[in-house]
């Protein structure tokens, strides 16, 4: 699946920034907000707030600040052992700067440091994989689950925001299933799908840190920040309340899969789709949804019988409304497995059952 995205910017050592609408992303708000991607370059706990105290001298041992640097660019953030024989989980922005021939330095809560190496890259989920060498014995951190989290719940967030190490904030889960269209590298762009809301304090330097639950156990990857352009277009850098994190399920999948191959394969539906029109609303007689531009031949949505011209007016029960709603699948899925459409064709409304494929 092709669709139109945001974008590309050069790295920055603050990151990279994206005027997003509010109506798409939050819902009620005037204006937009401006997402940044922040790096420096039955659910466990249902009280009012975590212990966390606790959380901190549990968790912050796991916890490490990733340095990336290739000639003059570089830039930080954070990262959390998972392993341990030394692989750690980050964003693949905050070491991206190293991709070429560049060096990456991690530091442990108790000043420990060492080189790593990247083991691999997914620049579509923004996830990463490196590994320390050298180390002693580590802390490793555990997984927690993030299809148990409840909107509400107490959460708390760590890593090195601004270079800070060992940092630690609170706060809850503000939103579910949020998906937040971020500029990459190169030629691709990355999706934050079915991302974790919070209003934990999320700054540049807490990309690929950890956001925890009230057990201490890992349920998400603290990835981007928002913030209101001010009138005059400059962006202030600072927390808001509004935050958004990787769920640990997709960052699980991806890490996994980075370790055993170095590589991730998405999923595809082997179509082309695009915002319904007022025009195609005329010609195809359907009034919500993404219009089907293009079927390859053979491909998963083709042998599922649609063609270009249908109305995809649901996806897995819910209303079609953005193609983010599609790329995320890719995002979350595996070949093989399926997705629920609904379509309409010459006004007529139809179901059909996607088996997908590999991303070549």
């Amino acid at each position: 699946m092709t669709t139109d995205t945001a974008g590309r910017q050069p790295p920055r050592r603050w990151g990279w920034w994206v005027v997003l609408g509010a109506a798409a992303l939050v819902g009620g708000l005037v204006g937009g907000i401006i997402v940044n991607r922040v790096s420096e370059s039955g659910p466990a706990g249902q009280d009012a707030a975590c212990a966390s105290t606790t959380i901190a001298a549990n968790v912050l041992p796991t916890i490490v600040t990733v340095n990336a640097s290739a000639a003059s660019n570089g830039g930080s953030g954070s990262g959390e052992i998972i392993r341990a024989d030394g692989y750690i989980l980050t964003n693949d922005h905050v070491i991206s700067a190293a991709a070429n021939r560049g060096t990456i330095n991690v530091v442990l809560t108790d000043g420990e440091s060492a080189q790593a190496a990247i083991v691999g890259r997914d620049p579509a989920t923004d996830l990463a994989v490196i590994k320390a060498s050298g180390l002693r014995s580590l802390s490793v951190i555990a997984f927690g689950s993030s299809d148990t989290l409840s909107v509400g719940q107490p959460v708390v967030a760590l890593g090195s925001p601004l270079g800070l190490s060992s940092s630690v904030t609170t706060g809850i889960v503000s939103a579910l299933g949020r998906n937040v269209q971020l500029p990459g590298q190169g030629d691709q762009s990355a999706l934050l799908a079915d991302a974790i809301q919070t209003d934990a304090a999320i700054n540049p330097g807490n990309s690929g840190g950890a956001l925890v639950d009230c057990a201490g156990k890992l349920i998400g990857i603290p990835t981007a920040g928002a913030v209101v352009p001010s009138p005059s277009g400059q962006q202030s850098a600072g927390n808001i309340g509004i935050g958004f994190a990787i769920p640990v399920k997709l960052a699980k999948l991806v890490s996994d899969e980075l370790i055993a191959t170095g590589t991730v394969s998405h999923a595809d539906f082997g179509l082309q789709v695009s915002p319904i029109t007022s025009e195609i609303v005329r010609q195809a007689g359907a009034n919500a949804g993404l219009f089907v531009n293009q079927v390859r031949s053979g491909g998963p949505a083709s042998s599922a019988g649609l063609q270009a011209g249908d109305v995809i007016t649901k996806i897995e029960g819910k209303p079609a409304r953005s193609t983010d709603q599609l790329i995320a699948l890719t995002l979350t899925k595996r070949a093989g497995e399926t997705v629920s459409l609904t379509y309409q064709r010459q006004g007529q409304s139809r179901n059909t059952t996607v088996t997908l494929g590999s991303q070549q």
